[in-house]
């Protein structure tokens, strides 16, 4: 069983940054690929960025690209998401998820992740 939990979701300006982290626990974190996804209220759950294992495969949904990173730290057990030129677009509830991962495989879809955390939610005020 994988136990995640998201932070540093908050209330920020049009062009402001944040940065999100997502801390597992109850596993070997490193035997899993990584997903940021987010919702927002009235739309379904969309893709955000995902990263392999080991950390050296990485994919961004094209609205998020040039403007999110997201990274992660084994020995943490943590995986994170800079945010920044953050638009009122991007508002919604974040969620990291975690799957088995296969080599240096990253997964785009909702339906191809195990564990979810409860979500962080990020506001973005024009």
């Amino acid at each position: 069983q994988v136990r995640m939990v998201e932070s540093g979701g908050e209330l920020v300006q049009a062009g402001g940054s944040l940065r999100l982290s997502c801390a597992a626990s109850g596993t070997t974190f490193g035997r899993y690929a990584m997903g940021w996804f987010r919702q927002s209220p009235g739309k379904e759950r969309e893709f955000v960025a995902a990263i392999s294992r080991t950390g050296d495969n990485i994919y961004y949904a094209d609205s998020v690209k040039g403007r999110f990173t997201i990274s992660r730290d084994n020995a943490k057990n943590t995986v994170y998401l800079q945010m920044n030129s953050l638009e009122p677009e991007d508002t919604a509830v974040y969620f990291c998820a975690a799957r088995w991962g296969v080599s240096s495989s990253y997964y785009l879809r909702d339906t191809e992740y195990t564990y979810w955390g409860q979500g962080t939610q990020v506001t973005v005020s024009s």
